[in-house]
């Protein structure tokens, strides 16, 4: 099993990755003549029903007051709109921002039921990635009646914005989720401003585990989506998901640009480059084995458009030199 995802999807491991729409209406401008438009978000009215990831509706009578969050991801989203105050308990393994330090853990993916209805929340934020592990704890919740609200595993950039956007919704915060995403997505446009300025497209590959079992983004991926952003080409895009690759395979396929994406293991980047036969890669001739923040694009929240910007610095350093 890929690691990355195998330390997101399995307890003992978690460490690592544990990890509707706001209303708008669009008015033309008034007495102007220009046709620009603009994005009016309208604050959410309670009573509100809403349908989560695995189609349970929930109706919320007024923003909720205490929060529990159980996925890092959620935790962050959480946090960037200003609800600090109302988050009584979090994933034992959320580390940002620091003030998610300092609430009341509830465990990783064995979290604990009882707890949670301990600190008596008016909704729980779970997440689709842990229902093979915890489905039964969510309907204890639930049975126990707290609002349990499953968020939907985003698989790329829109659906993480649609996922800020219903979080928001369900928190009375469609103002503050608005501005979120936009502000995402102008970091995500100046991004690919500099990296479409690139005259030669660099051939990358992207490892997130360690020998023996290197395993590697292939098309159909989150990965995939954020290289295809910043103007690179995959090396393993003729395979689809995450897939295991061989030291040798890497070596034949020569990529320019190495991208280390875990930080498990001290000194990587070096032992990267000491690997049998990597000497002869041209990343490695290069200096050009790269270490990112496996959290910045592994959780689906605010900071992903920090961690498309990471990538595109560690391919494209001259892009981002000015």
């Amino acid at each position: 099993m890929k690691k990355l995802w195998q330390l997101w999807m399995t307890s003992a491991l978690a460490v690592l990755l544990l990890v509707g729409c706001g209303q708008e209406e669009v008015k033309p401008e008034e007495n102007t003549g220009n046709t620009q438009q603009e994005t009016v978000v309208e604050e959410t009215t309670f009573p509100i029903t809403m349908t989560d990831a695995v189609g349970t509706e929930i109706t919320l009578e007024e923003a909720p007051k205490t929060i529990v969050s159980m996925q890092p991801s959620n935790t962050e989203i959480l946090f960037a709109l200003g609800l600090n105050d109302e988050i009584v308990g979090v994933n034992d393994y959320d580390n940002y921002p620091e003030e998610a330090l300092e609430k009341e853990k509830i465990g990783g993916m064995e979290f604990n039921v009882e707890k949670i209805l301990a600190m008596n929340p008016d909704i729980v934020f779970a997440h689709e990635s842990a229902l093979g592990v915890g489905e039964a704890g969510f309907q204890q919740i639930r049975d126990a009646g707290v609002k349990v609200y499953v968020v939907k595993n985003a698989t790329d950039f829109n659906e993480t914005y649609t996922t800020i956007e219903e979080i928001g919704r369900a928190t009375g915060k469609s103002e503050e989720a608005q501005q979120i995403v936009e502000d995402m997505k102008a970091k995500v446009a100046e991004v690919k401003e500099k990296v479409a300025k690139v005259e030669t497209k660099k051939t990358v590959f992207v490892e997130t585990s360690d020998v023996p079992e290197i395993y590697t983004p292939g098309k159909e991926t989150f990965m995939q989506e954020i290289l295809d952003m910043v103007n690179a080409e995959n090396i393993a895009a003729d395979q689809e998901g995450w897939f295991k690759i061989e030291p040798e395979e890497i070596v034949n396929r020569n990529p320019d640009v190495i991208i280390v994406m875990y930080s498990y293991v001290e000194g990587i980047v070096d032992s990267v480059k000491a690997r049998d036969g990597f000497d002869s890669i041209t990343a490695v001739k290069n200096n050009e084995v790269i270490q990112v923040d496996e959290n910045l694009t592994s959780r689906t929240g605010p900071r992903l458009a920090e961690g498309l910007e990471e990538v595109a610095k560690a391919i494209y350093p001259e892009a981002f030199s000015e």
